[in-house]
């Protein structure tokens, strides 16, 4: 019975990566392949390719390793740039607009600000 649990949650979780990789879908990409993962949409996919708007702005083409479901929610660890700054600094998503763009971020150091999904990303 084990086993076949296993197999079970093995297999909706390759379904859910491969679900996560069609075009219009939100997910985290690891851009450049830098070990941060940027929030961004699909744009298309060809193969194991997968094209992604990212939420700042920019666009990059991947292989399907790179991207991965969208799960930020409360409580999730990001690096964010204060003010839109050049400087990335820790902390944690404490509230989420209703639309999912914008992040309430409260910063290590006791900062908070609200900003973009655009200008935060993840280990």
């Amino acid at each position: 019975m084990k086993k076949i649990l296993l197999a079970l949650m093995i297999g909706l979780l390759i379904c859910a990566g491969a679900a996560a990789q069609s075009p219009g879908d939100w997910v985290l990409g690891n851009w450049h392949g830098g070990g941060y993962w940027f929030p961004g949409v699909v744009q298309s996919r060809s193969g194991n390719k997968v094209t992604i708007i990212y939420d700042d702005g920019t666009r990059e083409t991947v292989s399907s390793k790179q991207v991965r479901p969208y799960t930020w929610g409360l409580g999730t660890r990001v690096q964010c740039r204060w003010s839109g700054g050049a400087d990335w600094y820790d902390g944690q998503i404490t509230g989420i607009s209703k639309d999912g763009n914008k992040l309430d971020i409260k910063y290590d150091d006791g900062d908070r600000e609200r900003l973009s999904t655009g200008a935060c990303r993840s280990k």
